[in-house]
């Protein structure tokens, strides 16, 4: 089979309840899509489960890392997005392995790039109303005011902020300093998006439906939303102190 042009990063930790699932669910559809796993360590035996799944009928399509322990969501992309800078791939998406973010939209992501013209395309909760399913109703208007918060404070056109969904272009990740991120939770979301748009990227809202997971524990912490929180206002001081710029080199 001829090599796909996309790859989505999956980071996981204790998912054995839905990656096979999920994978099944990417390959299936029309548009080929390559998968990349990210695993922290796994206790669980996720990684076990994509193994044998590498060994099986994809072994072509899936590829893992397995790391050490957990290391964070965004030195987890990180990773990610530089194996797959390094295997050539044009379209690097981010995706949950919990089905909150639905596979049947990565199409559409992907249009939105491919077709349309778009450097980063963002799977967002926001754009056309509050479209979230499942979660309670003090969470919902956690995220939704969080997002609101990060675009009053930033300045940044984006309704969802915090949205982990997305679509890049290859360009957009060899232009941005990938050392230079700081952030390792939601705050990591907030910060490529920030520094995509600062450096001039044309971005995307594609309305999508997010619906809590059914399987597996939540990883979200108190901790996260902070350094999400006093995150932003480190990010604007550092636009204003024009320490956002593209990778030298």
């Amino acid at each position: 089979m001829e090599k796909s042009d996309s790859i989505v990063i999956i980071p996981t930790y204790n998912e054995k309840e839905n990656i096979e699932k999920i994978i099944r669910a990417v390959f299936g559809l029309e548009k080929s899509f390559d998968i990349l796993i990210i695993d922290d360590g796994s206790p669980d035996g996720t990684a076990a489960i994509v193994k044998s799944l590498q060994a099986g009928e994809f072994s072509d399509r899936l590829h893992l890392v397995e790391r050490s322990g957990k290391l964070g969501l965004g030195t987890a992309y990180i990773a990610g997005f530089k194996w797959a800078i390094e295997h050539g791939y044009d379209y690097i998406f981010e995706m949950d392995a919990d089905f909150s973010h639905d596979p049947n939209d990565l199409p559409r992501l992907y249009a939105a790039c491919a077709e349309e013209g778009y450097d980063v395309a963002i799977g967002s909760r926001y754009v056309s109303g509050v479209n979230v399913v499942n979660w309670p109703m003090g969470r919902v208007l956690m995220s939704y005011y969080a997002s609101k918060y990060v675009q009053l404070v930033l300045g940044v056109p984006l309704h969802d902020t915090t949205a982990g969904f997305k679509c890049y272009r290859r360009k957009v990740l060899e232009t941005i300093d990938l050392d230079a991120i700081r952030f390792k939770g939601y705050a990591f979301q907030i910060e490529m998006k920030f520094t995509a748009y600062k450096l001039g990227f044309k971005i995307k809202e594609v309305p999508v439906i997010f619906v809590n997971r059914v399987e597996g524990t939540s990883k979200m912490s108190g901790g996260i939303f902070s350094e999400a929180l006093f995150g932003v206002v480190r990010l604007r001081w550092a636009a204003m102190t024009g320490k956002i710029t593209a990778k030298k080199g």
